[in-house]
């Protein structure tokens, strides 16, 4: 396992030993709890941008009317 060491404000060292204490778990558990939550959400993020990416390259476009399907979920139409 490998350590890095990452400069933190004094307020935000004591918010993570105030969550840690909370939690009853190491501060440094929590630390490496959020860099795991943190890589994972941002490397899921990319793989659909790019997958998007990929798809537009290739010319696949959702169609007006798969659009508006996706739409009216969330427009409610005026009256």
């Amino acid at each position: 396992m490998n350590a890095i060491t990452v400069p933190v404000s004094d307020a935000m060292a004591e918010r993570l030993d105030a969550l840690a204490s909370k939690l009853d778990l190491p501060t440094v558990r929590v630390v490496e709890q959020a860099i795991e939550d943190f890589v994972a959400r941002e490397e899921w993020q990319l793989a659909e941008i790019e997958a998007g990416m990929a798809d537009a390259d290739r010319g696949d476009f959702a169609t007006p009317e798969e659009m508006a399907a996706v739409l009216a979920k969330y427009i409610k139409p005026e009256v």
